[in-house]
């Protein structure tokens, strides 16, 4: 799903970006609800990027990457954590793209994401490359999404990588 939102682009530099495991929903301009084979997800773009809330049985869990005031948990460049029964794993990555590159990969991402049952993206006013973009899966008994997040005016990219699944019992 593909949506322009009806804010003032929020994000000014990826480096303004922290990622928290954990909060409250926060205020969300756009969302999608899925159920991938028993996991609830909530996809949620911010007026200052990301949201992922997810629950099932076992309990719930929440991701935010965003520009959040006050803060003091920048975007690591990886996370392994145990939440409940599940094992939480994150990966960001920022890539800085000519401006002819930026606007090819920008593109490609809001297509691939525009047109997929499990995907969300916002388009911020002012720029067609002014983007955030949600995909979620299920896949081998583990819940994955991937994030990315545009700030043409740096031609940067932050691309983001979750993974959450049981946490598998220490053998003997």
């Amino acid at each position: 799903m593909l949506t322009t939102l009806t804010t003032v682009y929020t994000d000014t530099r990826a480096a303004d970006l922290a990622w928290a495991l954990g909060r409250e929903p926060l205020p969300a301009l756009a969302t999608l609800d899925l159920e991938l084979a028993g996991t609830k997800l909530q996809l949620r773009l911010l007026g200052a990027s990301h949201q992922v809330l997810m629950e099932e049985e076992r309990g719930s869990c929440s991701e935010t990457v965003a520009c959040i005031a006050g803060s003091s948990t920048p975007l690591p460049l990886g996370v392994a954590k145990r939440v409940g029964d599940w094992e939480y794993e994150f990966a960001a990555r920022v890539e800085t793209l000519s401006r002819g590159s930026f606007a090819g990969r920008a593109q490609e991402l809001l297509a691939l994401v525009a047109d997929h049952p499990n995907g969300l993206a916002g388009v911020f006013p002012g720029s067609p490359h002014a983007f955030t973009a949600m995909l979620a899966q299920r896949h081998e008994g583990q819940v994955h999404w991937r994030t990315w997040h545009a700030y043409p005016q740096e031609g940067q990219l932050v691309a983001t990588r979750t993974k959450v699944g049981m946490r598998v019992p220490a053998p003997l």
